[in-house]
C-alpha cells in the first residue's frame, strides 16, 4: 500500500486544496443520503404512520414541533417533501463533485503523463541503450492507466469508508445490537477474504509481464514486416500471438474468477444474515414490523458497502505491479538523468567551433562491470571546416565515438575539447545544441514535409525552408509533388525514395544551421545517382560547418579532408583518402579494394 500511499500524496500535491473540498462533498453527500433514507421511517412515525421509538433526538424532536404547527392533512406532503429536497440537494451535490473529481483525475493523468515522458527525455543515452522502447510505449500508456484505476479505486475506498462511518453510526443510532452484529460479521468476512486479496496482487503481476511481452513483441514484429513477409514467417509469429493472447485471456478469466468468487461469499453470507437476524429478530428479540424494517434498512444500505471495499481492495491489489513499475521506472530516470537536459535548446549562435574538436585519451565501457572497451585510448583530432570520415569494419566502434563526440556518452576516462577547452556537464548540452544529426535510419514522421522539416525549428520561415532544402539538394523532388512542401509522406517517409529520405533529413538537420554536421552512414543504402548528390551536398556545406561522416561505403568520402580506421575501439590509421588509400597493408586499403571488387563483380 505504500506505493499507493505514494501517489496519493502526489495527487494531493497535484490537487491540493481540490482534493479536501471533493472529500467534504463526499461527506456532504453521504450525510445526505443518510438523512434521506434513515430518517424517513422515523419522521413517518411522527404523524403515526410506523411506531417506532425515536428517543430523545434532536433534529427529530426539532421536526415533531415543525410538523405540530402544520395541519394534519398537510403533514404527510411536507415530510415527503422534505424527502424529495434531501435526495435532489444530493443529487445536485454529486454532480458538482462528479465534475470536480474528473478534472481532478484527468489533471493529475496529464501530470503523470509529463512527469514520465520528460523524465524519459532527460534520461541519458545510456539509460535509452539498456532498454527496450516497448517498455517504454507500455508504461506510458497501459501502466498509467493502470495507475490511473488504482488511484481512483483508492479515493474510493476513503469515501466508501467514510460513507460507511456515517452510516454506521446512524445505524447504531437505529439499531446498536444489530448494527454491531452486522459489524462483526464484515470483519469475520474481511478476514477470511484476505486470500482473494493476495491472489489478485499475484494475477496483477502476471498482467504486468504479459503486457510488457505483447507490446514488445507487437513493437517488433511490425518494425520487421517486411522481413516476416519476405521470409515467409507469418505462420510462427501468428502462433506466437496465438499463444501470448491465450496467456492473456486465461489472466484475465482468473483474475474474474478472484472477484466473482469472493462477491459470491459475500452475497451467501448476506442472505444468510439476513435470514439468521429476522429470525432473530422475531424469535429472540420479538421485534415489530417497524423494527423488521429497520433491520432490512441496516442490511441494505451496510452489508453493500463491505462488498465495495472487498471488490475496491481486490482491485487496487491487481494494480500495485503497475505502480511499482512506474516508481522504479522514476527512479530509473532520474538516476540516469542529464541535469539540464532540456534546458538548452541551442541554436546556430550558442556554440561555433573555431579550431576543432578533440579526444585526450578518450576510454568508454557500456557496462563497466566487464573489461571490454568500446574505445581505448582515443586521441583524435577533427579540425573545424573541415570533413572528417570514421570508417572501420562492424562493431569497430565508430558509433561509439560518434556519440562520445556529441557529447551523448561521457568518457570513463581521458576528456572531449572544442577549441582546446574541456566539455562540462554544462558545456555538453551547448555543443549538442549546435549539432546536426542524421541518422542512417532515416526517421521522418507520418506527417507533411513541412511538418517535418519544422520540428526541428519552429520558427523557420518558407523562405529558410526552401534553403536548407536547395542546401541538401532535395527541392529537386519535392517541386515536383503537387503539394509541395505540403505533400504527405507516409509512415517513416515511406512514399518517399531512399535518397529522397535521407536529402529531406539532412535538409531538417541544416535547418537548424548547425556548427557541426554528423552523418551516420549517409549513403550506405542509396545507389551510385543518389551517392555522388549527397556527395555534393557535403563539398559544398564543408565550407560553412564541420563535418563528421561514419562512411560504410567508402567512395561517399573520396573529398574526406582526414580519414580515421578504426580496430576494436582504437584509432589504427589516420590520414587523407589517397594516402591510407595507398598504403598496401594498411586495413583501410584493404577495405577499399574489397568494396571495389564487389562493386566491379556486381557491375559484370
Amino acid at each position: 500500500m505504500g506505493n499507493i500511499l505514494l501517489f496519493v500524496n502526489k495527487l494531493y500535491a497535484f490537487a491540493g486544496i481540490k482534493l479536501y473540498l471533493n472529500l467534504l462533498c463526499m461527506i456532504v453527500i453521504s450525510l445526505l443520503d443518510g438523512i434521506g433514507i434513515f430518517l424517513l421511517v422515523p419522521m413517518l412515525s411522527l404523524i403515526g404512520i410506523f411506531d417506532v421509538h425515536i428517543g430523545n433526538v434532536l433534529i427529530i424532536s426539532t421536526l415533531d414541533e415543525v410538523l405540530q404547527t402544520i395541519p394534519t392533512i398537510y403533514q404527510l406532503a411536507v415530510i415527503l417533501g422534505i424527502f424529495i429536497l434531501v435526495i435532489s440537494a444530493q443529487a445536485l451535490l454529486q454532480k458538482n463533485q462528479s465534475l470536480l473529481d474528473a478534472r481532478i483525475q484527468q489533471g493529475f493523468m496529464r501530470s503523470l503523463r509529463l512527469d514520465i515522458y520528460q523524465a524519459l527525455l532527460r534520461a541519458n543515452w545510456i539509460f535509452h541503450l539498456q532498454r527496450r522502447k516497448s517498455d517504454f510505449q507500455h508504461i506510458l500508456t497501459s501502466e498509467l492507466g493502470r495507475v490511473n484505476y488504482g488511484t481512483t479505486l483508492f479515493l474510493r475506498l476513503i469515501t466508501t469508508i467514510t460513507f460507511m462511518i456515517i452510516q454506521v453510526g446512524i445505524a447504531l443510532w437505529l439499531s446498536a445490537r444489530m448494527t454491531m452484529l452486522v459489524l462483526l460479521c464484515g470483519v469475520l468476512l474481511a478476514f477470511i477474504s484476505r486470500k482473494f486479496i493476495k491472489h489478485a496482487k499475484e494475477y496483477g503481476n502476471q498482467t504486468t509481464e504479459l503486457a510488457k511481452s505483447y507490446y514488445a513483441g507487437i513493437n517488433d514484429q511490425l518494425n520487421g514486416i517486411k522481413d516476416i513477409k519476405s521470409n515467409m514467417l507469418e505462420q510462427s509469429h501468428i502462433s506466437w500471438f496465438h499463444k501470448l493472447n491465450h496467456d492473456i485471456e486465461a489472466n484475465v478469466v482468473e483474475q474474474v474468477k478472484v472477484q466473482t468468487n469472493s462477491q459470491l461469499l459475500y452475497k451467501v453470507s448476506s442472505a444468510i444474515l439476513i435470514g439468521l437476524f429476522i429470525f432473530l429478530s422475531v424469535e429472540a428479540f420479538r421485534a415489530q414490523a417497524a423494527q423488521l424494517m429497520v433491520i432490512i434498512i441496516l442490511f441494505s444500505r451496510l452489508w453493500p458497502r463491505f462488498t465495495v471495499i472487498q471488490s475496491n481492495l481486490e482491485q487496487i491489489a491487481s494494480t500495485l505491479p503497475a505502480f511499482k513499475n512506474l516508481l522504479d521506472i522514476q527512479k530509473e530516470c532520474e538516476g540516469a538523468a542529464e541535469s539540464i537536459a532540456l534546458h538548452c535548446t541551442g541554436g546556430s549562435n550558442s556554440f561555433r567551433v573555431k579550431g576543432g574538436i578533440e579526444c585526450r585519451s578518450v576510454y568508454f565501457r557500456y557496462d563497466r562491470s566487464q573489461e571490454f572497451y568500446a574505445l581505448k585510448n582515443v586521441n583524435l583530432f577533427i579540425p573545424a571546416y573541415r570533413m572528417t570520415a570514421i570508417v572501420g569494419k562492424s562493431g569497430a566502434g565508430k558509433s561509439t565515438l560518434i556519440d562520445t563526440l556529441m557529447g551523448l556518452l561521457r568518457p570513463e576516462r581521458g576528456e572531449i575539447c572544442i577549441d582546446g577547452i574541456a566539455l562540462t556537464d554544462d558545456t555538453v548540452f551547448l555543443l549538442r545544441g549546435s549539432i546536426g544529426y542524421v541518422p542512417q535510419d532515416s526517421f521522418l514522421f507520418h506527417t507533411s514535409i513541412r511538418e517535418n522539416l519544422l520540428m526541428m525549428n519552429p520558427a523557420a520561415s518558407e523562405e529558410q525552408l526552401w534553403d536548407a532544402l536547395k542546401l541538401s539538394a532535395a527541392n529537386e523532388f519535392i517541386e515536383r509533388f503537387p503539394l509541395g512542401l505540403d505533400s504527405e509522406i507516409g509512415d517513416r517517409g515511406v512514399r518517399l525514395s531512399g535518397g529522397e529520405r535521407q536529402r529531406l533529413i539532412l535538409a531538417r538537420a541544416l535547418l537548424r544551421k548547425p556548427a557541426i554536421l554528423v552523418l551516420d552512414e549517409p549513403t550506405s543504402a542509396l545507389d551510385a545517382e543518389n551517392e555522388k548528390k549527397i556527395q555534393e551536398v557535403l563539398n559544398k556545406l564543408k565550407e560553412e560547418m564541420t563535418i563528421i561522416v561514419i562512411a560504410h561505403r567508402l567512395s561517399t568520402i573520396r573529398n574526406a579532408d582526414q580519414v580515421i580506421v578504426l580496430e576494436d575501439g582504437q584509432i589504427i590509421q589516420e590520414g587523407g583518402f589517397q594516402q591510407l588509400s595507398n598504403e598496401a597493408n594498411g586495413v583501410f586499403g584493404r577495405l577499399l579494394r574489397h568494396q571495389t571488387e564487389i562493386k566491379n563483380e556486381a557491375g559484370k
